[in-house]
């Protein structure tokens, strides 16, 4: 028998929350937040010590699964009213991964499980809204065939970009409820073709989606991650299955994430990134660039007012910066996940001073948390005298390079191996990039936002990043790109400024500060802590 762990509806106390290690770090944020009263989405999780039986294909295990799931979709058919795959009121869940240590991007998630068919027709009734429905179930039909059964993106890329074309659409955004219904069509016919299947039934969806996010624990990119990242000792993933809410009902719907400091800086100001009208993998695979907080306040002042005191409330109940998934379905606001931001070690170094300084933690937790961090690492550099910047783009993780030009993560590897510096330029970046990222000393992408998973794991590792600058048109297979119209052939020098978003070329002198008054602050601390106490 598998024990899940329910969260949301009746909530349970923050007392009764299991472990990360037995239900992941994602799914016990989320219970926590669920406690403290904000609205989450309910899920039910499968516990991380499913992980090497699925994967070994234990067979007792696998029926008991089955029965896992029909009790677990029993508690969100009771908690939502809707039902799971059915024809007037549907139910769709999300399948996501959660480890007991963030590993943001490197594990699968599928979207939408349960829109067959006849779901698809059910979000007709149930909304009215024939585009959103489809919709759905195009994004459903990409996410399984990629995740579930093993195919190339690039099938659906490319069957998705001849319907735009035929449309003289601009991009999928701009297709009408007709076209998106053609798109779900032609993806059916992409699978069928392979000779693979999308099951129509919604538990044979569920059970075949919940193997693969298992199974992606042992893909290649998460196990590059894990040894960049010194996590090999991680036993595997918790799954948890949530009810979905829908950031793509239109334009009083969206998604995003916010940061509750600037994770780049350090800054004690929140830094958030939405996307109108889609879904939250658009956000954060780095495909597209979200509007930032800005236009969201125009479009929605009372909701941005509501982040902002859920990153507070979150803030302090977690005692550090946070990184928030949010969705708005319909004008209502749900936080779909909660985790400790990663930031640049300069920005480490601020929020740590700072947070001892507003009495959220102790001099020896802010140490504790600097620790593996030498006071190298914690430089300003900037670039010597003044420029004119060829590009600009949303710096996403602060500091300056200079590099020569790599397209692609080979190649980044390539030149790295010959003790070149390296600067990763992309159309957009996912975290298939993990080597290239982790060699390169700086990353420009033409699209994306700061708050894409790659940008992350940029920031994570102290490398000056900018997305979206649109400027930026890259031919990885040619080994060339353009950049503002001017040709940069592979291995050419480029210098960028992670905080002002500027990209020069040429190679640029670099300047080194030390924070001298934050340093001082740990010095400080790291001295009192080793001096007698007295008795």
């Amino acid at each position: 028998m598998i024990e899940t762990v329910q969260i949301g509806g009746a909530a349970p106390s923050q007392k009764s929350i299991p472990s990360v290690e037995e239900i992941g770090a994602k799914a016990a944020n989320l219970a926590h937040v669920a406690a403290l009263g904000i609205r989450v989405p309910p899920a039910f999780v499968l516990p991380v010590s499913l992980c090497g039986a699925i994967a070994g294909g234990d067979r007792q295990v696998q029926r008991d699964l089955m029965d896992a799931l029909t009790g677990g979709i029993g508690f969100l058919e009771q908690t939502t009213g809707k039902r799971f795959g059915d024809r007037r009121r549907p139910l769709l869940v999300s399948v996501r991964s959660g480890a007991a240590r963030s590993m943001p991007g490197m594990l699968s998630t599928v979207l939408n499980v349960g829109c067959t068919s006849a779901a698809t027709r059910g979000l007709i009734r149930m909304t009215g809204n024939p585009r959103f429905a489809w919709d759905c179930r195009r994004r459903f039909l990409e996410d399984y065939g990629e995740t579930v059964l093993g195919l190339k993106p690039a099938l659906f890329a490319s069957t998705l970009d001849d319907i735009v074309g035929e449309d003289c659409a601009e991009s999928d955004r701009d297709l009408d409820c007709e076209a998106l219904e053609r798109v779900a069509e032609a993806y059916e016919n992409v699978i069928a073709e392979s000779a693979r299947e999308a099951d129509d039934d919604p538990m044979v969806q569920l059970a075949a989606a919940v193997q693969a996010v298992y199974a992606s624990w042992a893909g290649d990119r998460a196990r590059r991650y894990r040894s960049l990242e010194k996590l090999d000792y991680l036993p595997g993933t918790a799954v948890a299955i949530q009810a979905m809410v829908f950031g793509n009902r239109g334009a009083a719907s969206g998604t995003g994430v916010a940061f509750s400091r600037n994770p780049s800086t350090g800054a004690r100001e929140p830094m958030i990134d939405v996307l109108f009208d889609a879904q939250g993998e658009d956000v954060v695979s780095g495909r597209r660039t979200p509007e930032t907080e800005a236009e969201f306040a125009r479009a929605m002042p009372d909701l941005v007012a509501e982040l902002h005191v859920i990153l507070a409330r979150l803030e302090r109940a977690f005692a550090d910066v946070q990184d928030v998934e949010f969705t708005i379905e319909d004008g209502s606001l749900w936080v779909l996940q909660t985790r400790a931001a990663k930031r640049t070690p300069r920005a480490a170094l601020r929020i740590a001073v700072d947070l001892v300084r507003e009495g959220l933690i102790s001099e020896s937790e802010a140490s504790r948390r600097l620790e593996g961090l030498n006071f190298a690492a914690f430089a300003i550099t900037r670039f010597a005298g003044q420029g004119e910047p060829i590009a600009r783009g949303i710096g996403a993780a602060a500091g300056v390079a200079a590099g020569r030009a790599a397209f692609d993560s080979q190649a980044a590897e390539r030149m790295a191996a010959l003790g070149d510096s390296v600067v990763l330029m992309r159309p957009d970046i996912s975290t298939s990039d993990i080597a290239g990222i982790a060699l390169s000393t700086g990353i420009v992408t033409a699209a994306g936002g700061r708050t894409a998973h790659a940008a992350l794991v940029a920031r994570q590792k102290g490398k000056p990043c900018i997305v979206g600058c649109a400027e930026l048109k890259v031919d990885a297979p040619a080994r060339r790109s353009q950049l503002a119209g001017k040709p940069i052939e592979e291995g050419d020098w480029i210098s960028l400024d992670g905080d002002s978003g500027e990209i020069f070329l040429g190679r640029r002198s670099v300047v080194v500060e030390q924070p001298e008054a934050e340093l001082a602050e740990v010095t400080g601390w790291r001295e009192r802590a080793e001096s007698p106490q007295p008795v």
